[in-house]
């Protein structure tokens, strides 16, 4: 009788197979058009973990020796959403969602690189659950062995000052790796001139967030008295849990936080306090069954990133569709197993310990540092 071996495989065998036959640390793609020259690829930031990036060098570039000609760092917020489809797509890229010109593009004023980053964000991805980022630091440390993957042996991109410019949770990121990059570039293993850092709405003081909350909603007439003292009570608890380090729990009163205002205010949408969360098409999958958990927030920020990958793109397709048929097409180097936004869920979830932890003093540092730092916000987060 004949004998059958029967082989179970790793289906990230393959993607480890991709990254060794194209080079296991920078590989790439590279397309010249009209809006001019584009690279694309990943770099190993660690064993096993792959980040995705996406150049664009722009068609409006003046050659200056004066004023040399910036580069852009866009990093995304979330944690979990991804730069290189929505940063690019829906907010500075070239194209926008139905791949027409954006008259407003970033590109009109400096090249562009977009990341998805922490690693499982967006095309990035890890070969083990356990190799996603557990903290703002390590995520930082990640980004830096990214800009050695891509500037060290680019003469040509060392001539470009970088700016990190981030938005939301993304303003925390680019703090880490301001400080990572700024202590790698002084040791010589950095190889790149930083230029800033621009922070937008960033979440790098979540203590001065919750207790904004209840005063704002209040005088926009969404909450009531009780609401108000319910919400500044939740808040004055998230304050002492921070004092402490205390840092998941005060994750866990943060999610109670927000499950209480939805219930005082009719599910007030988090992303534009104008609206409810049922009015807003970012959120039309969004659960307006308020139970007091923390797996519901989490629950619903993950609908929420599902949301933004639903939009209406080129046709009246989601940019989820977009991104995983016409841009996985053109990338061509993306692994046959790894979705986009496929491990999004995870990299929230190991950032749970860091998600209330503030940022400021590295702000500070930064700034003793001599970095130039930039701080700007608006009536929506992203």
């Amino acid at each position: 009788m004949a004998k059958y071996s029967v082989f179970h495989i790793n289906p990230l065998f393959f993607a480890t197979l991709f990254l060794l036959f194209h080079g296991n640390l920078a590989s790439k793609f590279r397309k010249k058009n009209s809006i001019g020259l584009e690279e694309w690829g990943y770099v190993q930031v660690r064993p096993k973990a792959h980040m995705f990036w996406w150049h664009y060098k722009s068609p409006y570039r003046v050659d200056n020796p004066n004023k040399p000609w910036p580069i852009i760092l866009w990093l995304q917020g979330g944690p979990g959403a991804s730069g290189t489809g929505i940063g690019n797509f829906q907010e500075v890229g070239p194209l926008d969602t139905n791949l027409n010109p954006r008259n407003s593009t970033w590109l009109k004023k400096a090249d562009l690189l977009f990341v998805d980053n922490p690693v499982g964000t967006g095309y990035s991805f890890v070969e083990d659950d356990k190799l996603v980022v557990k903290s703002d630091e390590e995520a930082g440390d990640d980004l830096t062995s990214l800009l050695k993957g891509l500037f060290n042996k680019n003469v040509e991109l060392q001539k470009s000052p970088l700016y990190i410019v981030a938005e939301s949770y993304g303003g925390k990121f680019a703090v880490t790796l301001g400080l990572a990059a700024h202590k790698a570039i002084l040791s010589g293993q950095l190889k790149l001139k930083l230029g800033g850092i621009a922070l937008g709405d960033s979440w790098i003081s979540p203590e001065d967030f919750v207790f904004s909350w209840g005063p704002l909603l209040k005088d926009v007439s969404r909450l009531d008295d009780d609401g108000f003292q319910q919400a500044n009570s939740l808040a004055e608890q998230i304050k002492q849990q921070l004092k402490k380090g205390q840092y998941e729990n005060a994750t866990n009163t943060w999610s109670t936080l927000e499950n209480a205002l939805g219930s005082t205010t009719n599910s007030v949408d988090f992303y534009n306090f104008l609206l409810d969360s049922s009015m807003d098409p970012l959120t039309t999958t969004t659960t307006t069954n308020v139970v007091l958990s923390k797996k519901l927030t989490f629950g619903r920020y993950s609908k929420y990133l599902s949301s933004l990958r639903s939009l209406p793109a080129g046709n009246g397709e989601s940019l989820g569709t977009l991104m995983a048929g016409p841009i996985r097409k053109k990338l061509k180097i993306i692994p046959q197993n790894v979705t986009w936004g496929g491990q999004s869920d995870l990299v929230f979830q190991a950032l749970e310990s860091d998600f209330m932890k503030p940022r400021v003093a590295e702000v500070d540092e930064l700034l003793s540092k001599g970095v130039d730092i930039t701080i700007y916000n608006g009536q929506e987060r992203p």
